[in-house]
């Protein structure tokens, strides 16, 4: 097992799939962030899924993943960390106006697959956006080991609803950058 450590910790058992999450760098108010921290306290899953509902809202922040190039060149990314660079095989994902979920089988270290997607897809997006040198993604991404084929199924649905649950479609397959509507 493999362990580093920013703001969260990040473990990586050998042998499973990962979950990970990472968000728009100004997507959520620092505000927003310090009162779901204090008012979770210590829960890392309870805080995750509050942040994740806060984005789902999109009320406020950065939603450049809204535009269609943006969002084109993430997917495109993550197809060629499977399919070109092998550090993964996909198993669900979901670009969403301000955040990107992605559930993986790591062939390499987690680290490495969060900084090859967020660096490339970064400097990409920025120059689309007519912002080089900007921040674009949140530094942190949050990760979570999948303990057993129900947590799995579980996190692969969440994955694949969150469009229909955020209300920017009726059907997981009608969100154009999401593995439920691929082939």
């Amino acid at each position: 097992m493999t362990y580093y450590a920013r703001h969260l910790p990040h473990w990586q058992p050998s042998e499973r799939s990962i979950f990970v999450t990472w968000r728009l760098y100004g997507s959520l108010p620092v505000e927003v962030v310090e009162r779901l921290s204090r008012r979770l306290g210590s829960s890392s899953g309870k805080y995750f899924l509050n942040i994740d509902r806060v984005l789902d809202r999109a009320g406020t922040g950065i939603s450049w993943l809204n535009d269609a190039r943006i969002a084109d060149l993430v997917m495109a990314a993550i197809r060629r960390g499977e399919k070109d660079l092998g550090h993964y095989v996909l198993q669900a994902f979901t670009i969403m106006p301000n955040h990107v979920h992605l559930l993986v089988d790591p062939c390499v270290p987690i680290q490495r697959i969060t900084k090859g997607l967020k660096g490339t897809t970064a400097r990409e997006a920025n120059l689309i956006l007519d912002r080089t040198g900007q921040p674009f993604w949140q530094d942190e991404s949050f990760d979570h080991w999948v303990r057993n084929g129900k947590q799995f199924h579980r996190i692969q649905m969440y994955i694949e609803n969150n469009p229909v649950a955020a209300g920017l479609v009726q059907q997981p397959q009608q969100w154009p950058w999401s593995s439920a509507s691929q082939p």
